[in-house]
């Protein structure tokens, strides 16, 4: 999804907000810091609101949020869409049985990890993160909720880094809906 389904002024004022960190987490990488849309009460709404729409009809058993910043508008996309919420998270944060999927980065390689029983075979999920750059960490997810049983409906980002070709990693067919595409 492009930002033309959207309202250009609400997509413009969430664009300014989102603020550019060089050399972070390392050098040559320019971090998109979502911090200043958090703090901003309206911006805060105006994006909850917005991420949640394209799956308004789509019969969304559970979200899935990408550790960390997947959580912020994860949970309340899960709430807004009457889903439950099923966190992704790195290694050794979650207490009981689990699964895990290694996966590379734009900078190097990490892994994720869901417990082994928060899918039941064909619920329906949508993945969501505050950013898609090489599109990694959306197909690990991805890979683990399907393992368990679980339908990938579609993925849900803040902001896409569109010249990492993200999208690419990704199964096709199923819809990506981004905010901003950079």
């Amino acid at each position: 999804m492009t930002t033309s389904s959207f309202d250009d002024k609400d997509i413009e004022l969430i664009r300014k907000k989102i603020r550019n960190i060089p050399d972070f987490p390392k050098k040559g990488i320019i971090f998109k810091d979502i911090t200043p849309v958090l703090q901003d009460p309206m911006t805060l709404v105006l994006t909850s609101k917005l991420l949640m729409q394209p799956f308004l009809e789509q019969n969304v058993d559970l979200v899935a949020g990408i550790e960390s910043r997947g959580f912020i508008f994860g949970t309340r996309m899960a709430a807004d869409l009457a889903a439950g919420f099923i966190p992704v998270r790195k290694p050794n944060k979650l207490p009981s049985d689990k699964i895990s999927v290694e996966y590379e980065l734009e900078y190097g390689m990490d892994q994720l990890e869901m417990h082994s029983d928060a899918i039941k075979k064909g619920d329906r999920v949508v993945i969501h993160d505050d950013l898609m750059a090489t599109g990694g960490s959306a197909r690990a997810a991805s890979e683990l909720i399907t393992s368990l049983g679980g339908v990938v409906i579609g993925y849900s980002f803040v902001l896409e880094l569109t010249f990492l070709n993200g999208k690419s990693k990704l199964e096709t067919g199923i819809p990506v809906h981004s905010l901003l595409e950079i």
